[in-house]
């Protein structure tokens, strides 16, 4: 009988090691070091995951729900961590739902940032057909300018989107600009979020952050003690629009545990 390979996912880290860990996943053709100014404020070891096809990890399939699970949960067995709080923007969110429903005692709590547990298909399909196409930019500025543009951000400050490009854009050999993410794994993403599947967790303590202007429906969201509901008033990428109001969420939420 064959033994499976480990899929170590690529890290960063910040903080001490005092405390349960935290560790961060990022949405859709993301990166780990999105949550570099978010762990500067918590005293306990964060971890930021690139995952599978983003970022500096393995860009190899398959990429399906499975995949993704068991690629953070050998992660976390690399890094010595039993059990963390998780922490998830977006596909993040639902990956750190899902995780609760398949292995709760890995998950001491959930922080789940405008969590993309379930999207409508009619809306997945022409987000997951817009990555069939290169996207290349002539410059770090014309990005920026791209993603000013484009109607998803609403008070992101420029400085954040300028250390973005700095951190995720790469040129290549024709001299155009392209986020480091696989296509064919960021459209995998968007049709794991096209199927239904863990809901807001109901088992562990959990934080959920929604963006009152996001485009990614609120999850149906129990009135139970295990869970907070935070909302502040950008859109979707919480951390970028309302980085202050969702720090002071999170942080006051650990500091509660």
């Amino acid at each position: 009988m064959g033994v499976a390979a480990l899929t170590v996912l690529t890290t960063r880290e910040w903080g001490s090691g005092y405390g349960t860990p935290v560790i961060c996943l990022h949405g859709v053709t993301g990166h780990g070091g999105r949550f570099a100014q978010l762990a500067a404020l918590i005293d306990r070891r964060v971890v930021g995951v690139d995952l599978l096809g983003h970022g500096y990890s393995s860009w190899d399939p398959p990429w399906d729900l499975d995949a993704h699970l068991d690629a953070l949960v050998e992660t976390a067995g690399a890094l010595g961590i039993d059990q963390a709080v998780w922490v998830g923007h977006s596909f993040g969110g639902r990956l750190v739902a899902e995780l609760v429903a398949r292995d709760p005692d890995r998950v001491a709590a959930a922080v789940l940032l405008d969590p993309a547990l379930y999207i409508d298909p009619t809306v997945v399909r022409p987000r997951a057909e817009g990555l069939c196409t290169d996207t290349s930019f002539g410059s770090p500025n014309e990005a920026i300018e791209a993603r000013l543009s484009d109607g998803s951000v609403f008070t992101t400050p420029r400085d954040i989107l300028e250390e973005e490009m700095v951190e995720h854009l790469t040129e290549g050999i024709d001299g155009r600009w392209r986020f480091r993410f696989s296509s064919p794994a960021a459209i995998g993403a968007w049709s794991i979020m096209s199927r239904r599947g863990a809901g807001v967790p109901t088992t562990v303590p959990t934080l959920v952050v929604l963006g009152e202007r996001s485009w990614i429906s609120a999850p149906p969201t129990p009135r139970i003690a295990t869970i907070h509901v935070v909302n502040v008033p950008g859109g979707h990428s919480v951390l970028w629009d309302d980085f202050d109001q969702t720090a002071n969420a999170v942080t006051a939420f650990l500091e509660s545990l």
